[in-house]
């Protein structure tokens, strides 16, 4: 029978940095474009939303319908982007979601590395062709209002949280059954809840990647480590927690696998 302390060091005793070969694999290639692909699906109908919002209303300050109608754009094209991809990739669509399941073990680093690449150059791509199809150079940069840098910092944290702890318990536990047809809408969900949530605060980003196209394109970074150190930090912490106390160690498994 293991030890306690076996389980607490699984995750760790599973990370997998992989080899430099991965990035010729047909596999690979195919799964980072397929994030590729996604994310710019994703970040162009979730930035486009908040560029027509814009136009309909004159540039006029956030409401309340316009946080519901990115909610809608972002959790909606979230849900087609990991549909589109999940046979692929695994469709993370997020780095923070491919760093959550690095530290879970269910991913190479080598791997993650790529995919993450490819989930920024989706994301800048989606802000470019928006750029060129509105004629308005950039997209809404993520930004903190009516709070402290700290209290968003959190903010992201918690909400990343959430988001990666779903994907595990829906997308990546051997044990979810039936339950896994519904990941790619439970995703959707969890993220548009959370725009609702925290959007007035801090836009509500729970992607680097969301948050890296628009700040490149425009070339504004204010405040822009929090879009990176919260959703990191707290999809990290979900990998780790759900692995510890929710996902049975006792069969063996395979670092460097997508989920």
């Amino acid at each position: 029978m293991p030890q306690s302390s076996d389980y607490f060091n699984a995750p760790l005793r599973n990370i997998a940095i992989g080899n430099r070969n991965e990035f010729s694999q047909p596999g690979a290639v195919k799964a980072a474009f397929a994030e590729f692909f996604s994310t710019l699906i994703f970040v162009f109908a979730g930035s486009g939303s908040s560029l027509a919002y814009n136009k309909l209303t004159g540039d006029g300050p956030a409401s309340p319908a316009g946080l519901v109608s990115a909610a809608i754009a972002y959790g909606f094209s979230l849900f087609v982007a990991v549909s589109v991809a999940a046979n692929v990739s695994g469709g993370h669509v997020n780095p923070a979601v491919t760093f959550g399941l690095f530290v879970g073990g269910n991913i190479s680093l080598i791997r993650a590395v790529f995919y993450i690449i490819a989930q920024l150059l989706g994301s800048v791509v989606a802000v470019l062709l928006l750029s060129v199809s509105t004629g308005v150079w950039g997209a809404p940069v993520f930004g903190v209002s009516g709070i402290s840098i700290w209290s968003a910092f959190v903010f992201e944290i918690v909400a990343t949280f959430a988001l990666v702890y779903t994907v595990y318990a829906t997308a990546v536990d051997s044990k979810k059954g039936e339950i896994g047809i519904i990941a790619p809408l439970a995703i959707g969900l969890i993220v548009a809840a959370n725009i609702l949530a925290a959007g007035p605060f801090t836009g509500a980003a729970l992607n680097p990647a969301v948050a890296f196209g628009p700040a490149l394109v425009s070339f504004k970074w204010t405040h822009h480590w929090i879009y990176w150190a919260g959703p990191l930090i707290g999809g990290g912490l979900a990998g780790v927690i759900y692995e510890v106390f929710f996902i049975s160690h006792s069969h063996e498994q395979v670092p460097g696998d997508d989920y």
